[in-house]
This record gives C-alpha cells, sequence and structure tokens, in this order.
C-alpha cells in the first residue's frame, strides 16, 4: 500500500481514504478510481490490500440471447426513423445516433450497470490536481476506414467542433460551461490536454459513448458530409443510407481491431416513425431485432419463448417540462399542484409493469451514486394539489395542452397525465405529434418541443447526471424547454460539477434535490429499465441505455 500511495496523485490518494474510512463502499471506489484513470488490476490490487475482495462486478445486462455467435449472415434491425441528417455534430434523437454508432467509436465507454469506466480509443487519462485539465493517452495504431490513421489531430478537431459555442452543435449540451473551442491540444501525435472552463471531476464520461455525438472524426472532414461518407473508426462500413426509409452496413475488413472483427457481413436497419409496425416486423419474421420496446407497446413479446428481451438497467427518463415563463405556470404553486396529482407508482406500474424506478422531480436517479435518497419522495396528494391551485387563484383548475411525441409508451404517458391531473380540477388536451415535427430543428420558434407551454421529451441514460444537470435545467441550457431560470441552482451545479468526491457531491446534490422539489420546473416521475427484443436464435446484440444497438459481436446461433 504504501507504494501505492507514493506513485498515486492526491486526488487517488484521497479516493483510497474515503474508502478506508467506510465512506464509500468498495464498487463505488472502483467506479469511482476507473473515472480518475486508474486500471481496474490496481484497483483491485488496493480493494485486496485494504482486506476486502472486488465486489464492484457484474454484467452490464445490456446483450441478448443465449448461444455462441456464428460469424457471417446479415442482421436486420428495426429502429425508430431519425430526425434529421446524419450529421455527429447536430444529431440529437435515438434513430441518428444509432447510426453514428454503427461506424462511430469513443474515447471511453461506460458500463450501463456499474457505471463504470472504460477506454476504447483512449488507452488512459489522468487529471490535474482540481481536475481543472485531463490528460488522455490514445490508442496506437487506430485507423479510419479509408485506412488513415488515427492521431490527436483528429480528436483536437472533433473535440473543436462540439465544443464551438456558435458552431450549432447538439454535444453543447454536454460540453456547454464545461469545455470551449480552443481547450483541447494535442501533446504529442497520442497525447491530448483537455484544458476546461472549470474544475469536472466527472469529465471522462462527457467524452464517452454517453455523449453520442463523440464519435471521432477525420481531421478537417465536413461533417454536412458524414451522411455521404460515414467515415469513422469502426467495425463496420456504410453501404447505403436512405433518408426515412433504412441503411445497411457491411464489414469492415480492414478494421484496426484485429482481434476484434466485427461477426456479421451485414447489418441492415429499417426505419419507422412508430412502434407498433417495429413490433409486427420481429413477429412477422421481416426484422430479426427492435432496437427498443416499451412494455405498453411490446407486451406481446415479453412472454413469448421465440424471443429474448434485452432488459438494461438505465436512468433514461422522460421530462414533462411546464414552462416557468408562461400562463400558467409562471407560479411554482401550479407546477406543484400538477406534480402533486400524479399517481407515480400507478404510472409505473401500467406503462412498465414495474420495470422503472421512482423519479423525484430532478435528474437524480436512484442508481446515481451522489443521489441523496434522504430527500423525502413526492407523493399524490390531491387534497393539497387543490389548495394550491386555490392559493395560486385557480380555485376551479384550468386547462392546458400538453404536446408529445408518438414514440414508445409516451402516448400513453400522457393519457396518464391526463388522467391524474383530471382529479386535481385540471384539463389537459393532448397534441400528439411525430418526433420528426416534434423535435423540429431544435432552435426556438421552430421547435414544438422547445416552444411548447408542456410538453414530454424522451431524455436517455446518462452514466452520470451533469448533463441531465446542464443541458434542461441551467439558465443557459441548450435544451431548457421549462424556461428556468435560477441563479442559486446555476451555483449549485457549477459547485457539483467541480467536486471531485463522492460525499461533496451528495451534499450538493441534496441541495439540488430540495431545490427542484420546490420550484418543479419538471416533473421527472420514473426512470426506465432500457428494453430490447431479438429472435431467440440471434445473440451477442449489445443495445445501450443511450439507445445505441452495437452489432459487431451479434451473430445467429442456428
Amino acid at each position: 500500500m504504501d507504494d501505492i500511495r507514493r506513485t498515486s496523485s492526491e486526488l487517488e490518494n484521497h479516493l483510497i481514504d474515503e474508502m478506508i474510512a467506510g465512506r464509500i463502499t468498495r464498487r463505488e471506489f472502483v467506479r469511482r478510481g476507473t473515472v480518475m484513470g486508474m486500471s481496474i488490476p490496481l484497483l483491485s490490487m488496493i480493494v485486496a490490500a485494504c482486506g476486502g475482495a472486488n465486489n464492484s462486478g457484474g454484467g452490464s445486462g445490456s446483450t441478448g440471447g443465449g448461444g455462441t455467435p456464428k460469424k457471417g449472415g446479415t442482421i436486420k434491425v428495426a429502429i425508430v426513423v431519425p430526425t434529421g441528417a446524419i450529421n455527429p455534430v447536430t444529431v440529437g434523437d435515438q434513430g441518428g445516433l444509432c447510426m453514428l454508432g454503427q461506424v462511430g467509436e469513443f474515447l471511453t465507454i461506460a458500463d450501463p450497470e456499474t457505471l463504470e469506466l472504460a477506454g476504447h480509443l483512449a488507452d488512459s487519462w489522468t487529471p490535474n490536481a482540481d481536475a481543472s485539465e485531463w490528460t488522455f493517452k490514445l490508442k496506437s495504431g487506430v485507423t479510419f476506414q479509408d485506412g488513415s490513421p488515427m492521431t490527436s489531430a483528429d480528436v483536437v478537431y472533433t473535440m473543436d467542433l462540439l465544443s464551438d459555442s456558435k458552431g450549432g452543435s447538439n454535444a453543447l449540451s454536454v460540453f456547454g460551461g464545461v469545455l470551449d473551442k480552443g481547450g483541447t491540444t494535442a501533446v504529442d501525435d497520442l497525447t491530448v490536454k483537455f484544458t476546461l472552463l472549470a474544475p469536472n471531476g466527472n469529465f471522462p464520461y462527457l467524452v464517452s459513448r454517453d455523449n453520442y455525438n463523440a464519435i471521432i472524426i477525420k481531421n478537417g472532414s465536413d461533417p454536412k458530409d458524414f451522411q455521404n461518407t460515414f467515415m469513422g473508426t469502426g467495425p463496420f462500413k456504410k453501404e447505403k443510407y436512405t433518408t426515412q426509409v433504412g441503411a445497411s452496413f457491411v464489414r469492415n475488413d480492414a478494421y484496426w481491431d484485429k482481434a476484434n472483427p466485427a461477426l456479421p457481413d451485414r447489418v441492415e436497419f429499417t426505419f419507422y416513425e412508430d412502434e407498433p409496425p417495429q413490433i409486427q416486423a420481429l413477429q412477422g419474421g421481416t426484422v430479426d431485432c427492435v432496437g427498443q420496446i416499451s412494455v405498453s407497446g411490446g407486451r406481446a413479446l415479453l412472454t413469448d419463448p421465440a424471443y429474448t428481451i434485452i432488459d438494461v438497467p438505465s436512468t433514461a427518463h422522460r421530462q414533462v417540462h411546464m414552462r416557468n415563463d408562461k400562463a400558467p405556470f409562471t407560479d411554482k404553486r401550479v407546477r406543484q399542484a400538477m406534480a402533486l396529482s400524479m399517481d407515480r407508482p400507478g404510472i409505473i406500474e401500467a406503462l412498465f409493469a414495474g420495470k422503472a424506478k421512482l423519479g423525484n422531480d430532478s435528474p437524480f436517479a436512484p442508481q446515481y451514486p451522489s443521489t441523496d435518497t434522504s430527500v423525502p419522495q413526492r407523493a399524490k396528494d390531491i387534497e393539497q394539489a387543490k389548495q394550491l391551485l386555490s392559493d395560486a387563484g385557480m380555485a376551479n383548475g384550468f386547462s392546458v395542452t400538453l404536446n408529445t411525441e408518438k414514440a414508445y409508451e409516451i402516448p400513453d404517458l400522457a393519457l396518464q397525465i391526463q388522467a391524474n391531473a383530471k382529479e386535481a380540477g385540471i384539463n389537459v388536451n393532448i397534441l400528439q405529434q411525430s418526433p420528426t415535427v416534434y423535435y423540429g430543428d431544435f432552435t426556438f420558434g421552430n421547435s414544438p418541443w422547445l416552444d411548447s407551454t408542456m410538453g414530454i421529451t424522451d431524455y436517455a441514460h446518462r452514466s452520470v447526471p451533469n448533463v441531465l444537470l446542464g443541458a434542461p435545467l441551467l439558465s443557459t441550457g441548450t435544451w431548457n424547454s421549462a424556461h428556468f431560470k435560477n441563479p442559486t441552482y446555476d451555483g449549485l451545479v457549477k459547485q457539483y460539477f467541480g467536486a471531485t468526491d463522492l460525499q461533496t457531491q451528495k451534499g450538493i446534490a441534496k441541495q439540488i434535490e430540495t431545490l427542484l422539489l420546490d420550484e418543479t420546473p419538471i416533473m421527472f416521475l420514473y426512470f426506465y429499465d432500457f428494453l430490447g427484443a431479438t429472435k431467440k436464435s440471434l445473440a451477442g446484440v449489445v443495445i445501450t441505455p443511450v439507445g445505441h444497438v452495437q452489432l459487431e459481436k451479434a451473430g445467429f446461433t442456428t
């Protein structure tokens, strides 16, 4: 232990102290250690030296099918239609990010269940003393699909595009206030330094697969042309892409990781606007896999032995925003009344058959180690809701339009909200739109999502809550559909981002959770398991709770 201590940084020694003092579990020690760039063998050695076996293991639960997948063949997948061009800088939807993931790769990957971080295009990473700078060592021998080598110049170019505040990047939801253009520099061909705008103890997660825009693209390439080239470093390369219809990719036989080539000869994606035809396509044999199903829409598959259900624990959820700057939600008592009318356990049972966890009107899902679970859970209270409405001058209730996208369980959630709100005297009218219409082009004035008085938006899993605390809730947040502006909240989030130890994060989280319960700009009703489905004969499909469908290790067993 003394030898390890001498060669460890101040942050690493603090983490060791936290575990020895019993303030964090061995599993959390390993998770935090991977964020700091400590290797799993080293972490296991420290755990053993401290007198305990490493209990940090556990699979992701994201791989479907039993048996050994065979090489070759074509795998056919149904996914939701991308809402716009496949541009790695601007993609902000599940269909689009799934396309990026077929050919592109990330610096790091976070396990959805353990939340541990592993390197992919990066071999290692280390912070400075206050986590305001992070240095990444890149893997050598990585090449793009045209054979050209990937170097630090490609990483700098990619990150500058994603962090350019004037460039319209969807990743500004991640990098806003964290990393700006010019903050990424090449130390040498295989070393990159990130100089952050403020200390950030979770930064390595922000360049992981969770940040789906962050696939590394070639230095100097035009991201607007990506849909034509699909040029990345991944195990597949583009065969064909047809807007609104589908796409196909073939094995990249020149893939840089010779030990892990793609198993399928070819993968084919068909795009669908709605869930029912995707499930019908699986049942009818047209496709072999559905990238995501809901419990409400896919009940017929859940108990059918002909299919494998992939069940991934996640922090994915739906945000029900209420415009803080637009009547009737300018008064927080009205927002509180809406939230108090919701029967959360009933909604979870109706929509997910229990495959979800309660939300408490903040982004802090129960799975996050920094979540303070001592904050009282908000529960249905119709009498209190009616009293709040009366105090706000709305004793007779009010009417409001709820914008929704027609995808997964969201239409059923809208009906649940409508029925629950009615008990408090609130009349909710539902406006249902396709995802393409609902999200528009992500700009104010031309997006029903960001412009609606009340709406339901799907948010993907994140291994740390940084993006969820920032993009939809900060005064400057790029996804702030609630138009919530609270300087106290902004300050607390800045403190949370800068914290490098769990106890500090947890203390700040409690303050944030309490503030959001009071202000209630957004209802976080649940955090659901991410479900996908495959034929029983298909094994090795990896579905991430962000929405990726990874097929490089998949194949048919018969």
